[in-house]
């Protein structure tokens, strides 16, 4: 016993440090081995699913067919010795892909290892749900290639080369119309086999999305979907009006011009505002956001600068300058393509030459520092400025060669000469050094005055580049100031909000406070001497004076956008938003009627749609809280909760009885609405999602709703009837809906670009008249198609204007204007409907879509 238990003791230690040696040695190769073992774990899992979504699916059509459809087996004369298994000819099939294929379903496109015989009928899909569409699930990796359709040119090809095997084989076997065709080639199968993206099923189509199958069933009145082609809107859009201005990180944004314009920028727009007259025009030659502005000496031409962004595969592009003429709009010319990085901070024109120079700091981590003759598109020097972030440069106006910028804790002073810039760092010495330095002017001495974040305005020497006096200005920041042209100065606070006139020599003259509302002064711009326009930090410019005060002539949001809702019988639109403003707007006359701020500050507007009398509008909440607000009285008639989820669409139904509010908690919560609007009491629950409501649309008889997910279902609801889910899909094919919002859908299907992720579209809206479909989309560009709009690669006008994801687009009630609202941008931009047929309301048939011209072009703009 005891050497028993001494050898197995032995044994023990032997394996014991054996392995230990082993796995000692391989410890370093572990890593990789196991990161490659789990690729291939994914890899192979990802088959198998397939796999099972495929099995599955030839497993229930088997089981349906035996169910439902009793077995018709062709007579041996008509099949003659096929041995490829028999497929129903053209008469069982109403909808044919292409004449070679008239019958051809999913289960042709299946694995060679999934055999059909010739006792085996071929039946399109018609109910519901099936078995492939549960089994590939939502957690697929994408294959979001868009292929092309199968010519019927090659098509033909391959049938004429199948028809001719046959004869030659067979001898006497007359292929007619009206017989049995021939079973489809291999080839041909293979080719279903690598439609990713669009499958055609007979009566429906599968598009996937992320792997997943998004099955539509194609409408009643298409007696060929092959046939149908597709062409550009007979309208266009018109930039109108730009509601917004970008005064909450950019300084120096707002001037005034000779002509009455004031001059400022928001988005990818430079705005020219006529005060007096209330008109816009607008500069939309920039690719990106705008961040800053100079005007010329001779106000006429203006430099804007803009930030580089990304492309749609998130790849950085070039930022430029462009100087502009601002009678003609015409672009003079663009300079620093490829010279600039990320994006351009600060601009700045000469003076004492007529304007003949430019400065430019880019937002590169060097913050270059670069002077052109913008004229020649000559750069005569550039060098790095600081690490610290820069927020302002002007040249010296007596001397060119001299240029001031300022920014985090300094001030450098500038000499160009030979070709050089050398630069000297200002010395604070006695004096507190603040931490930013945010603004300077040159007073008529020459010296220049910095305004600081310590609330202090410093006259530094104009040769000896030391602080000669300190002048305590403002409680907190000194955003800006202004010089006037008697020598007098303005500044403008940030935490007391003033606006003080000091005399030339900084002796306090006059002062102002702007309302808390618009936040603190980020820009003044001087009008008449007395008159003034003021940029504030919540995105508004005031007009005002000292002894009269400010009101505001431009307004807009100040954080990121989602709510978006139009009037249904006037130029009315509300927007709502994360800055918790509620805002109700006039189309019409270009101006903010009234705004409310949500008392909860967690709180934020991300929904909203008018009731069809427009006496109320309801606004749904990031908490789940819903309220609804008169327009008249601009009171809360009525405050409700739903879940404790965000809401993300607000519906009422087309006579006003119904409100479907959709959730992040996967819920349809659907109220009956009486007293105009003012009561609502629960009638149901639509369950049966799997994932967040995204959008959703009545139909014209107020009885059934069509909703998207998060995970890109479409469902339908059957409400008049208790909220049930409607399982046969098969017969909502021919439903007409009142409003369509959805962004899946038969009809919407070709709005969809090659190689989208399911995300790329935010929201989109077709027009009263149902002939025209706007789209928001992901890469800050606004879409027009022609509605209905239902095969892949369908041709848009595209508009650019936008500087973010553009998160809603609505049109007016008559279809004159289409609105848009971009989301970090804090932009809505009101394009004008142009063209044939604008505000006609005549329904467009699909069927009638049939005979328009096809065109798979894209314009690259539509302006």
């Amino acid at each position: 016993f005891q050497t028993s238990r001494s050898c197995r003791l032995l044994v023990f230690f032997f394996f014991f440090f054996f392995f230990y040696d082993v796995s000692a040695e391989s410890s370093t190769e572990f890593p990789d081995r196991m990161s490659l073992m789990e690729v291939r774990l994914q890899a192979q899992e990802d088959e198998i699913t397939l796999l099972k979504s495929s099995l599955a699916d030839a497993l229930r059509k088997l089981r349906l067919h035996d169910q439902q459809i009793p077995l018709h087996k062709p007579s041996t004369s008509d099949r003659c010795t096929q041995t490829e298994p028999w497929i129903p000819n053209h008469e069982t099939v109403p909808l044919a892909l292409t004449p070679a294929i008239q019958s051809l379903s999913l289960e042709d496109a299946l694995p060679e290892s999934i055999q059909f015989t010739d006792e085996t009928p071929i039946k399109l899909r018609r109910e519901e749900e099936d078995a492939f569409e549960e089994e590939m699930g939502k957690d697929q990796t994408w294959s979001s290639l868009v292929e092309e359709t199968i010519q019927p040119t090659t098509v033909r090809t391959l049938q004429q080369q199948q028809s001719k095997g046959s004869e030659d084989s067979q001898g006497s076997c007359p292929q007619t119309p009206t017989s049995s065709s021939p079973a489809p080639p291999k080839e041909l199968a293979s080719m279903l086999c690598i439609l990713p993206f669009i499958l055609l099923t007979g009566q429906s189509i599968k598009m996937f999305i992320r792997g997943r199958p998004i099955t539509m069933y194609i409408p009643s009145n298409i007696l060929n979907y092959e046939e149908l082609r597709m062409d550009l809107p007979s309208q266009k859009l018109d930039l109108d009006w730009v509601y917004g201005y970008r005064g909450r990180d950019c300084r120096a944004n707002l001037y005034l011009l000779p002509s009455g314009e004031a001059v400022y920028f928001i988005a990818c727009v430079v705005v020219l505002y006529h005060i007096r007259n209330q008109t816009q025009r607008h500069y939309q030659k920039h690719t990106d956001c705008v961040r800053c502005l100079a005007i010329h000496p001779d106000k006429v031409r203006v430099a804007s600068g803009q930030t580089a962004g990304v492309d749609k595969d998130g790849k950085p592009l070039q930022p430029f300058v462009h100087i502009w003429d601002s009678k003609t709009l015409v672009t003079l010319q663009q300079i620093g393509l490829g010279t600039f990085e990320r994006g351009v901070g600060a601009l700045a024109f000469s003076s004492s030459d007529n304007g003949t120079f430019l400065c430019v700091i880019d937002d590169s981590n060097e913050h270059m520092i670069s002077v052109w003759d913008w004229n020649k598109n000559i750069k005569h020097t550039e060098v790095k400025s600081t690490n610290e972030a820069v927020l302002g440069v002007d040249f010296s106006p007596t001397d060119t060669n001299n240029i001031i910028s300022c920014g985090k804790s300094h001030v450098y002073f500038w000499t160009l000469s030979t070709g050089t810039l050398t630069k000297k760092q200002g010395i604070f010495g006695k004096y507190k050094k603040p931490k930013f330095v945010l603004c300077f002017v040159f007073s008529l001495t020459g010296d220049v005055l910095t305004g600081d974040s310590e609330g202090n305005i410093l006259t530094w020497g104009k040769s000896t580049f030391q602080i000669m006096k300190q002048t305590r200005a403002h409680e907190g920041s000194v955003f800006t100031m202004c010089i006037l042209q008697g020598g007098a100065i303005l500044s403008g606070g940030g935490k007391d909000r003033k606006i003080i006139r000091w005399s030339a020599d900084l002796a306090p003259e006059r002062e102002c406070e702007i309302p808390e509302k618009f936040g603190a002064v980020r820009t003044i711009a001087d009008v008449d001497g007395e008159e003034l326009l003021v940029g504030t930090t919540r995105n508004a410019i005031l007009r005002g004076t000292f002894s009269d005060g400010f009101v505001a002539i431009v307004q807009g949001h100040v954080d990121e956008m989602w709510g978006l809702a139009t009037h249904p019988t006037q130029n009315i639109f509300i927007t709502c938003g994360n800055d918790r403003q509620v805002c109700v707007w006039n189309a019409g006359d270009h101006k903010l009627d009234w705004c409310a701020t949500l008392e909860v500050r967690e709180e934020s507007g991300l929904c909203a749609d008018f009731s069809p009398n427009g006496a109320v509008v309801s606004v749904g909440l990031s908490t789940g809280r819903w309220v609804v607000l008169d327009l008249q009285t601009k009171e809360v008639v009525s405050d409700l909760t739903d879940g404790n989820e965000q809401l993300s669409v607000m519906r009422y139904s087309p006579d006003g009885s119904f409100l479907a509010v959709g959730s992040h908690d996967n819920f349809i919560y659907i109220y009956n609405v009486t007293e105009g609007g003012r009561r609502y009491t629960r009638f149901g629950k639509c369950t049966g999602h799997s994932s967040f409501i995204t959008h959703l649309d009545w139909s014209k008889d107020g009885k059934y709703i069509m909703s998207n997910s998060g995970d890109y279902e479409i469902l339908y609801w059957d409400v008049a009837s208790g909220c049930k889910l409607l399982r046969n899909r098969f017969e909502s094919k021919d439903r007409e809906w009142a409003s369509y919002t959805c962004v899946l859908g038969f009809h919407v299907m070709g709005v969809w670009l090659e190689g989208s992720d399911g995300t790329d579209i935010n929201a989109l809206c077709r027009s009263h008249s149902e002939r025209m479909v706007a789209v928001a989309d992901d890469f800050c560009k606004v879409h027009l198609f022609q509605y209905p709009c239902p095969k892949p690669k369908a041709p848009s006008y595209k508009y650019e204007g936008h500087g973010s994801h553009v998160t809603n687009v609505r049109f007016t009630h008559n279809d004159s204007h289409l609105l848009s609202m971009g989301g970090k941008d804090t932009c809505i931009l009101q394009w004008r409907v142009k063209g044939a047929g604008t505000g006609d309301h005549s329904k467009e048939h699909l069927a009638s879509s049939s005979s328009v011209c096809s065109s798979s072009s894209s314009p690259e703009n539509g302006r």
